[in-house]
């Protein structure tokens, strides 16, 4: 959780006005990094001690605190007297304790008899009237708390006043009459009220100190100073409510207030008093943080901050989709949109495709009808993909579609063969990509490698940009093309704050990110899952050493001509007035050292990917390279560096997406419709070199994956590429079938295409106006497409010869 976040759900509702502004001073902050960039800054101390905001928010808590203090303690005091008095007086003097409450809740109708915190707040802004208003900010009342607690108190007090009970022996403390149960009930509330104004004002000051720590933290962050520890010990610890001797006055005002509970409630008790009091602190603790969070929800839900509606990003709230055709009826409004019209349609063509016979054989024939309606669901995405993924396996068991020989396998044969292959060891090595994705980015590995890595580019445009397509590609490779430009694109906001307006570098930068996210899509097996879909179809399968040396090669050289044809297109050093020049701000590295956590890490990531390196010369001893995956899961979670709740965040969708595509080419295996396929294909490819049908291959799987998800595309498109190799001389399988693998991440021309190009299609400006827009993608996302997929027909088609 965020720390502003975290502010408001900790704070104390009735003083959030009082807390560190804690957002004001981070907008500050980000405007003395444009300062720095363009002017430059001497003495980042001078400049934030002489800030008017820092030093108003310094001010303002040391004001409230010595208000708050001064009256709590003066309460405190009060009641210590009260509790003297009802001891000395005992059951004589009734009428006077009952006088002194009445008065007290007369004057300041409060639950316990004193000032509640719209008076404390009143008193204190008398003594601090020279704070400047600032703007109000979102806060959150407990009266109905409070409302709950004076009426129970209330009809307390009038009972009192009417006891009657004979007066026994035993003090005020431990009668059992009801007039001594109701004072102690009384006093206990009071005390209680007290001891959690008490330790909330401990908490306002740890929050606070906690405020100060992070947002100087962000300071030296971003201005690249060392000012925290100074500017903590010499202005912010020596502040009254920081200061030691205001902590020991605390916690002994907390131990006067359990030493009363003790006497007045627990006989004598001190750890039951105790218990009862923290018991307390969380009830009202849990109650207000229930309204907060409830409120905190609503608000977000409907785009408010601070009750001001505000736009909301593409990231993060989809419009409703409009509709195609919107017609009353009698039990309710009917609206066509465009998913349920193609549901609509692929219901319609299913249905129409098993009763007409299309190819020879009912189970062949049916699975055509089955890969036809999947097909139209994960063209048009009608329903989610993972949906249509959970599709097949019931179509295909229902539809018998499963044959073993010449006889169609029974239902519950169909049913147990259909997910035994489905969970396949391609899946176990899927599991353990996100494995080592979640390890690298949970011990924040990645972060560290990158920006040290960024560090060395300097400030040139042109290295600035090579360098973070580079560390994007490199971090598809191992955290997925999904965690990749997200985390790059958070790298980068501190060099988007400091650009000048209209700065062409932006969207070539952003653009640059996405693009080469995609090109790492191709470069590493566990990079994304349609490379995974064409290592299952593989016969051999190819193992990862022949995989680096083919991708890598193609990889490298797509970025560096994607990276010449972004600088043509965008001319990103140049200044947008035309005067010269743009100077990046040099990205710094982070200063922490490694840890054990972190080698340890390090260590499974390298010796796993090692084995998977080498797994074809020790299959003997680990039989696939799924069991080696099982080494991350059981290295990471056994020991602590991941939880439970990592497991429950892997992209579970694209698991099951990836397992019905598995579950859908073995129907077509099964069903008997590869058969009919091979005789078509071999007629269509008779005569061609294979060269040409690479050549005739390739801008087909480009156009396919750049208008539908990629990891549908291999899903449809593998088991064509293989068969396609299986018809021609020498059985070339395994090389169209790496092929379509590469390709399918190259397609990368249009916004939609790829999850990376989604990602950089929302970014935005701080004034809510998107980077790129729709010819940004077709200007320079369908070229570098074209170049992606030509370095794989060419050079990728060399090499795969070489290694054979």
């Amino acid at each position: 959780m965020k720390f502003s976040s975290s502010l408001k759900f900790n704070a104390v509702s009735d003083w959030w006005d009082d807390y560190i502004a804690y957002d004001t001073l981070k907008k500050f902050i980000y405007q003395l990094e444009k300062q720095q960039q363009h002017n430059g800054l001497s003495d980042s101390y001078h400049d934030l001690e002489a800030n008017e905001t820092s030093a108003l928010e310094l001010k303002k808590i040391v004001l409230f605190y010595e208000g708050q203090e001064r009256e709590l303690f003066e309460e405190l005091h009060e009641l210590e007297e009260m509790v003297k008095h009802q001891e000395e007086a005992g059951f004589e003097n009734g009428g006077y304790y009952m006088d002194d409450i009445d008065e007290d809740d007369d004057d300041d109708d409060s639950v316990s008899g004193s000032r509640g915190p719209a008076q404390r707040r009143r008193r204190l802004s008398r003594n601090s009237s020279s704070i400047p208003t600032r703007e109000h900010r979102y806060s959150i009342s407990s009266d109905e708390y409070d409302a709950g607690l004076e009426e129970s108190t209330t009809k307390l007090t009038n009972r009192i006043k009417f006891m009657k009970d004979s007066v026994p022996s035993d003090t005020i403390w431990t009668a059992k009459t009801n007039y001594a149960y109701d004072t102690r009930l009384l006093f206990k509330r009071r005390i209680t009220t007290l001891y959690i104004a008490f330790t909330s004002l401990r908490s306002y000051v740890e929050i606070n100190y906690s405020g100060f720590r992070k947002i100087l933290k962000k300071y030296d962050k971003i201005t690249y100073s060392e000012l925290k520890d100074r500017y903590m010990h010499d202005i912010v610890e020596s502040a009254v409510p920081f200061t030691p001797g205001s902590k020991d006055r605390l916690n002994d005002g907390i131990s006067r207030l359990v030493d009363l509970y003790t006497k007045c409630t627990t006989h004598g008790d001190k750890t039951a008093a105790r218990q009862q009091l923290k018991l307390h602190q969380r009830e009202k603790i849990a109650w207000e943080r229930d309204t907060v969070w409830r409120q905190m929800i609503g608000r977000e839900r409907r785009g408010e901050v601070d009750g001001t509606p505000t736009i909301v990003g593409g990231s993060l709230v989809k419009e409703a989709e409009p509709g195609l055709l919107d017609v009353a009826t009698p039990v309710g409004r009917f609206k066509l949109t465009r998913r349920l019209l193609w549901t609509i349609v692929g219901v319609i063509v299913f249905v129409v495709m098993l009763n007409v016979d299309i190819v020879d054989g009912m189970e062949a024939n049916r699975c055509l009808a089955i890969l036809t309606f999947c097909t139209i669901l994960w063209a048009t995405e009608a329903i989610p993909l993972f949906v249509t993924s959970l599709l097949v396996p019931l179509l295909v068991v229902c539809l018998r579609v499963i044959r073993d020989g010449e006889d169609g396998l029974a239902p519950p044969d169909a049913t147990k063969y259909i997910f035994s292959v489905m969970f396949s060891p391609t899946i176990m090595l899927l599991i353990g990509g996100f494995t080592i994705s979640s390890g690298l980015s949970k011990t924040n590995i990645d972060r560290i490698l990158i920006t040290r890595v960024l560090h060395l580019a300097g400030s040139k445009p042109r290295t600035v940009l090579l360098a973070f397509m580079g560390v994007s590609c490199f971090a598809s490779m191992w955290i997925s093309n999904v965690a990749a430009p997200t985390l790059c694109f958070t790298l980068i906001r501190p060099i988007l704050r400091t650009l000048p307006p209209k700065s062409s570098f932006a969207p070539c930068l952003i653009l640059g990110i996405a693009l080469a996210a995609n090109i790492g899509g191709q470069s590493s097996p566990i990079s994304s899952p349609q490379n995974l879909i064409a290592l299952h179809e593989m016969d051999p399968p190819l193992d990862w050493g022949k995989w680096f040396a083919v991708a890598l090669p193609v990889s490298a050289i797509s970025i560096i001509l994607i990276w010449g044809l972004l600088l043509a297109s965008y001319r990103p050093a140049r200044s947008p007035d035309g005067e010269g020049d743009i100077e990046i701000r040099t990205v710094r590295p982070t200063r922490e050292p490694f840890t054990a956590k972190q080698y340890w890490v390090t260590f499974i990531c390298l010796f796993t990917i090692a084995l998977w390196c080498v797994a074809h010369e020790i299959e003997d001893i680990i039989g696939d390279m799924g069991v080696i995956a099982l080494i991350p899961i059981v290295a990471f979670f056994s020991t602590g560096v991941l939880k439970k709740d990592d497991f429950e965040q892997f992209a579970w969708t694209i698991v099951f997406l990836a397992m019905g595509g598995i579950a859908l080419g073995k129907a077509v295996m099964s069903s008997g419709l590869l058969d009919v396929m091979d005789v078509i294909i071999r007629d269509m490819v008779e005569g061609f070199s294979l060269y040409t049908v690479v050549m005739i291959l390739s801008p087909i799987v480009l156009v396919v994956s750049t208008f539908i998800s990629h990891t549908i595309a291999s899903v449809l498109l593998v088991p064509i590429a293989a068969e396609v190799g299986s018809s021609l001389e020498g059985n070339p399988k395994n090389l169209l079938i790496f092929i379509t693998g590469l390709i399918c991440s190259a397609g990368m021309g249009m916004p939609v295409s790829g999850f990376p190009n989604q990602t950089a299609a929302t970014q935005e400006n701080e004034l809510g106006e998107l980077y790129l827009s729709n010819v940004d993608f077709l200007k320079n996302g369908v070229p570098a497409s074209i170049i992606a997929t030509l370095v794989v027909s060419t050079v990728g088609f060399l090499l795969m010869k070489v290694v054979g």
